[in-house]
């Protein structure tokens, strides 16, 4: 990314904010590396990151939720302007709680962050402790269950509408709707 010493910025965060276990992620090829630190601590790393002298970031761009089946992700892309020149990185934390997932509110600290929260909450059920408005915002308040994740089984029928007619499927519908089934199986049998 943009100008950010990574190994230089996770020193700053392990320094300043116990427990935060700021790792840094270096993929292979082309991808961005980013920094990953503990869910717990996102609040007071955020925080840090927003009023810090030595390498501040004060603009949040993107909060966006991943569904990796054996944990979820939450990514927080942070960036500094500055006309001197300016910082942009991706700060992620894992949610490994598929049934309860939870993470502290960053509203607070980022008023962007109002929306950006409730829609990784209506995708994917991760709730954002103290948030001032926490319900959906794309989905319809009585929907079932998280569209975006992994293990998501789409109702079949929503307010009298069927929502998968077979008059509008196309061939990925129709594969999407077998992947259902097979999901909708094996949550069944490893229920018993």
């Amino acid at each position: 990314m943009l100008n950010v010493d990574f190994q230089k910025l996770s020193d700053l965060i392990n320094k300043n904010v116990p427990g935060a276990n700021a790792v840094v992620n270096t993929p292979e090829g082309k991808s961005d590396s980013s920094i990953t630190v503990e869910a717990s601590s996102i609040f007071a790393v955020v925080s840090f990151l927003k009023t810090n002298s030595e390498m501040p970031f004060n603009s949040l761009h993107v909060i966006s939720g991943v569904d990796y089946v054996e944990h979820m992700e939450v990514c927080y892309m942070m960036s500094h302007f500055d006309p001197e020149g300016g910082r942009e990185f991706i700060l992620k934390i894992k949610v490994t709680d598929r049934v309860n997932p939870a993470v502290d509110s960053i509203v607070s600290l980022y008023a962007a962050a109002n929306f950006q929260e409730r829609e990784v909450y209506d995708m994917y059920g991760i709730k954002f402790n103290n948030h001032p408005d926490l319900r959906r915002i794309l989905c319809p308040d009585d929907w079932e269950g998280f569209p975006l994740r992994k293990d998501y089984v789409a109702q079949k029928v929503y307010n009298g509408m069927e929502v998968f007619p077979d008059s509008k499927m196309n061939f990925e519908d129709r594969e999407f709707i077998v992947r259902q089934a097979m999901i909708k199986k094996a949550q069944t049998q490893s229920a018993q």
